[in-house]
């Protein structure tokens, strides 16, 4: 019999301490992670640049604070602060700031997303 034990609750963590990646001006994100999900949350400045695209995890959007236009597939939807979205597997999308507000926006994506790993490094000993 194995005396291995799950590890126990890590930490309470902070968005707002940690480490932020900028991926291009008015972009920036954080991440943390389960075993099988990853939070990904994104600082989104008005004029940013949209960059259209897809991957093979699903992903729910939470709009946390601000307004946002989201294009997926041939579909157009705005959403305010407290809206979800959910955007299958393999779909073209991007999402926008709508007005002149910065946009809080928390992505889920199951499984954990290969490209994003390098935000949740800071975990890798608690798996």
């Amino acid at each position: 019999m194995s005396d291995s034990k799950p590890k126990p609750a890590v930490r309470p963590r902070n968005w707002n301490e940690l480490d932020r990646e900028t991926v291009r001006p008015g972009v920036s994100r954080a991440g943390f992670r389960g075993d099988d999900v990853m939070l990904v949350m994104n600082w989104l400045q008005p004029g940013m640049e949209t960059r259209p695209h897809s991957h093979p995890c699903e992903q729910i959007v939470y709009v946390v604070k601000g307004r946002m236009r989201f294009v997926i597939a041939d579909e157009e939807i705005e959403v305010g602060a407290g809206g979800l979205v959910r955007i299958p597997p393999g779909v073209m999308h991007y999402g926008e700031p709508i007005g002149d507000e910065e946009v809080l926006n928390l992505d889920v994506f199951a499984p954990l997303r290969e490209d994003y790993r390098h935000l949740v490094a800071y975990q890798d000993d608690e798996f």
